[in-house]
């Protein structure tokens, strides 16, 4: 069956980006810094439309959390803070499904097609199943989206790629979450030397 999966950098004192994301400041100050082990990667240069880079596990991991999927949800605040950076081809390619207030017609940028969904997460991740089909959901982002996914019972796995930083402020991982206990089972563990991948089953 498929599944409604998350992959997040993070730093070792929890946060997914640094203090004072913006617009101009997608990241946060000193968030580029959890990002760097993918950019050399050959995986996410080709995903961005790029030639070269190094092969190895990482790469493949990389590669692999992409490969199955669908269609991707994300929240209205990384979709105003990413979409310039992204310019007219966004890495997508595929069906985006943006949590919202705002109603908007869909947004179409090269090969992807922005949606705009005002009913809520759970909506969005219903809408993003549909055009899916038997591939998975990705929450691509930010951190608010993957904790109300994962509260309500929407989120199958997550992946975390722990960056060995400390960012002091900025957007907290799973910030928010209801006071309850979720258990989670490690399903693999890939150490590289820089960068600790653990990827997480969501216990149902």
């Amino acid at each position: 069956m498929a599944k409604v999966t998350y992959d997040v950098s993070v730093s070792l004192d929890g946060f997914t980006t640094g203090p004072n994301d913006s617009p101009e400041l997608g990241l946060g100050e000193g968030g580029e810094r959890l990002h760097e082990w993918l950019f050399d990667l050959a995986s996410w240069r080709e995903m961005h439309g790029r030639e070269g880079g190094e092969r190895g596990p990482e790469s493949d991991l990389l590669e692999e959390s992409f490969s199955g999927t669908g269609a991707v949800v994300i929240g209205k605040r990384m979709f105003a803070n990413a979409e310039r950076p992204w310019g007219e081809e966004p890495p997508f390619h595929m069906p985006v499904f943006v949590v919202t207030h705002e109603e908007r017609r869909p947004l179409e940028k090269g090969e992807t097609t922005f949606h705009f969904v005002t009913e809520g997460v759970e909506r969005a991740i219903a809408l993003a199943r549909d055009a899916a089909g038997e591939d998975d959901v990705a929450i691509g982002g930010g951190s608010s989206v993957a904790t109300q996914a994962l509260a309500a019972g929407l989120l199958d796995e997550f992946q975390l790629h722990i960056v060995p930083v400390t960012l002091g402020g900025g957007v907290r991982l799973f910030e928010g979450l209801p006071e309850r206990q979720i258990e989670l089972e490690p399903t693999r563990v890939l150490d590289t030397g820089g960068v600790t991948h653990i990827r997480y089953r969501v216990a149902k």
